[in-house]
């Protein structure tokens, strides 16, 4: 059976979207933006959708739903970006707090956070996501993934943290062992997902989004400009997202065994 996704931060869907190429099925979204919520809203017509992760405990636990296996998104990286002021927690965009709420009131197997590699620089704001997730019973690995390395033309480093609860770790863990990086996702590159997978190489994915604008303003890329520069600039790489979707899928699947 799938794993079900709640996306937080969504944006355009990228993180959810490699996932799901990964086999797991998006059952909620969470999005402030007018705009990416009519991204969202072509893509995934038949996810329910809230606009305010703030509210998102209550408004998950307000209605009968689905039982969600992974939390996922990428928390504002402003406060922590070399193009920002990098105040940290002391800046009102922060949004882990938020996100943990959410992580307390709908009880995930795994969590997935994306965001800049200048976080885990931030010993406060990373000590502080860690404590959370131990204190909610979640051990966790992460490292910083490139968009190159699974065949994308350019670089975007983004830090990816992985938890699962501890009932899930077993005596080895994700990658080798309790609280280490991401080692297998080494193997998950030289196994074919560089330039593609089964769903399809990375020139057939890039223009995924395109037609919910429904404007001819395209860019170099083949996205529209407002795409490119409101929602394109935050997305998540569906392909590394994936590449992170196989890697808890396995897992999951060798805990069941």
């Amino acid at each position: 059976m799938s794993l079900t996704v709640l996306s937080l931060f969504s944006g355009i869907g990228g993180l959810e979207l490699g996932l799901e190429w990964a086999g797991m099925t998006t059952v909620g979204q969470v999005e402030i933006d007018p705009y990416c919520q009519r991204v969202l809203a072509r893509h995934w017509p038949e996810v329910p959708r809230h606009d305010d992760v703030r509210t998102a405990p209550e408004w998950w636990l307000g209605a009968p739903r689905p039982v969600v296996d992974v939390v996922a998104g990428g928390y504002p990286c402003q406060p922590f970006s070399d193009a920002g002021r990098r105040r940290g927690v002391a800046d009102e965009r922060w949004g882990w707090p938020w996100f943990e709420a959410v992580v307390r009131a709908v009880r995930p197997r795994y969590v997935v956070v994306e965001n800049v590699p200048a976080l885990a620089d931030d010993t406060e704001a990373f000590g502080w996501m860690l404590g959370d997730l131990a204190a909610l019973g979640f051990d966790a690995e992460w490292d910083v993934l490139s968009a190159c390395a699974v065949g994308a033309p350019h670089t975007r480093e983004r830090l990816f943290l992985v938890a699962y609860a501890d009932s899930l770790h077993g005596s080895a863990g994700m990658g080798g062992g309790q609280e280490q990086q991401l080692a297998r996702l080494a193997g998950w590159t030289s196994a074919g997902i560089r330039g593609g997978s089964q769903a399809g190489a990375w020139g057939d994915r890039v223009d995924w989004a395109v037609e919910t604008a429904g404007l001819d303003d395209r860019n170099a890329n083949g996205t529209t400009a407002r795409m490119a520069v409101t929602a394109g600039g935050n997305a998540v790489v569906p392909q590394v997202a994936e590449l992170i979707g196989r890697l808890i899928t396995a897992h999951d699947e060798e805990m069941a065994a």
